[in-house]
């Protein structure tokens, strides 16, 4: 009988990306059999899968969402957070958000309970374009732009090239093809420049359009569709 790894049925269900998984495992909250649960432990058709002493529920009615998040709001699931993203949208049902977006920073941001195609979209390796807005204080020049969009070192690597355009003295637009930690800031913060404003516009082809700030919506059929297309071929986290 064919098995699968604990992280990617776990995903499977849509209860949390694999990611998120691991994080469960490592916690010691997830048992198969009754016996405490481990990376690497694989499980076959039968199997008895709890987490946190319950029961892992088959997999729900897919849901995707994108919304527009506030300045303010952590994208965490964790309810200790009175900041979390999961209070903030009172959703009745359990997702999760696609990525992260800082707390200081707003705009898109996807949410589900689909966690295969969480893993596509985040896995860095299949480009998947994020385009931001950034306000910075100091008047932009030739100089920041260049550097910006040539590949600046942050975190012990150096970011991809990218597209980077100016909008006006203090405001330009930015396409990134990954997600790093704070990125943008850290890469601003390299020339001596510091964000007033970040808003992220675009997550592939899903825009913001007009959904006000704080305001969510569900993607429609043919933003689905085009995501599904857009994923087919993209690779997964290992097995």
């Amino acid at each position: 009988m064919e098995s699968i790894s604990i992280n990617k049925f776990i995903s499977s269900t849509g209860f949390c990306s694999r990611r998120a998984a691991d994080k469960l495992l490592d916690e010691g909250r997830v048992q198969i059999n009754g016996v405490l649960a481990k990376k690497g432990n694989r499980v076959v058709d039968g199997d008895k899968v709890l987490i946190d002493g319950k029961d892992l529920k088959q997999k729900e009615e897919p849901v995707y969402i994108v919304l527009n998040k506030p300045v303010g709001i952590t994208c965490t699931t964790d309810l200790k957070d009175k900041d979390n993203i999961i209070d903030f949208l009172d959703f009745p049902g359990r997702i999760f958000p696609v990525g992260r977006l800082d707390k200081p920073s707003q705009g898109l941001i996807i949410l589900t309970n689909d966690g295969d195609i969480v893993n596509k979209i985040l896995r860095a390796g299949n480009a998947h374009e994020k385009e931001y807005l950034v306000t910075v204080t100091t008047p932009i020049t030739r100089a920041f732009l260049n550097g910006m969009a040539g590949g600046v070192p942050i975190l012990d690597s150096m970011t991809k090239k990218c597209s980077i355009k100016q909008i006006n003295k203090n405001n330009f637009s930015i396409i990134l093809t990954e997600g790093m930690n704070r990125q943008i800031r850290r890469m601003c913060e390299y020339f001596d420049y510091k964000i007033s404003r970040l808003k992220r516009t675009r997550i592939m082809h899903l825009n913001l359009d007009d959904l006000p700030i704080g305001h969510w919506r569900y993607l429609t059929d043919g933003e689905l569709q085009k995501l599904k297309k857009s994923v087919e071929f993209s690779s997964k986290t290992a097995d």
